[in-house]
């Protein structure tokens, strides 16, 4: 069985539990994804499967991916990640859906954060700031950041403003609040890092089991 699946992040809402009490839950498409390769440990040195989702037209495909997923002959893909599993007969063509979750289950999911441009150690790094009053010049700036003659430099890794944003991110132990394989969604507990009609990448939680 594959540890996870590839979704796209629709959005957030709220759904009420059975003691009437508002949970925020992230929704996510999780449309079948096709086994495009297997991979195992007597050839490659490992197990796993790749897999494709979110069908695009073949125009916009280069020609080396064309063929690639001629071999599975369900479409051309615009995502392509990779799997890691541990046991279990795989199949190109072959199609994974959400139901190797169940509702319960705690789950890791990976995307990338919504980019937020140039931005200051105040919005970046939460810098309380200086004063705003009686004649500061001081308010947003981040102050001092080293020595003078020793060590004549300025430290790696020091907080400073820069690019903000667009990271690879992971959250781990979501819980599966809900499953509509009718509708191909995944209710999340949680917010899961990305912007909306982001891709994520959403595995069984290393940390914690239902």
């Amino acid at each position: 069985m594959s540890n996870g699946i590839i979704g796209k992040k629709l959005g957030m809402t709220q759904v009420f539990a059975e003691d009437g009490a508002a949970v925020g839950v992230t929704a996510v498409e999780v449309e079948p994804s096709v086994i495009l390769q297997v991979k195992n440990k007597e050839k490659d040195g490992y197990d796993s499967v790749q897999l494709g989702y979110s069908r695009v037209k073949q125009k916009n495909v280069t020609k080396p991916l064309q063929g690639h997923f001629k071999k599975a002959d369900k479409g051309n893909f615009r995502v392509v990640r990779e799997f890691v599993v541990e046991s279990g007969n795989f199949e190109v063509g072959q199609e994974i859906a959400a139901d190797i979750f169940k509702v319960g289950d705690f789950v890791d999911v990976a995307g990338t954060s919504k980019g937020k441009g140039f931005a200051g150690v105040v919005k970046r790094h939460g810098f309380a700031g200086g004063r705003a009053t009686h004649g500061s010049m001081f308010h947003r700036a981040p102050g001092s950041i080293g020595a003078s003659a020793d060590p004549s430099r300025v430290f790696k890794g020091t907080k400073l403003p820069g690019h903000m944003g667009s990271v690879r991110k992971t959250i781990q132990n979501l819980q599966v609040w809900q499953i509509r394989p009718e509708m191909n969604l995944l209710l999340l507990k949680g917010s899961v890092p990305g912007s909306k009609n982001g891709f994520v990448l959403i595995k069984k939680a290393k940390k914690k089991s239902a």
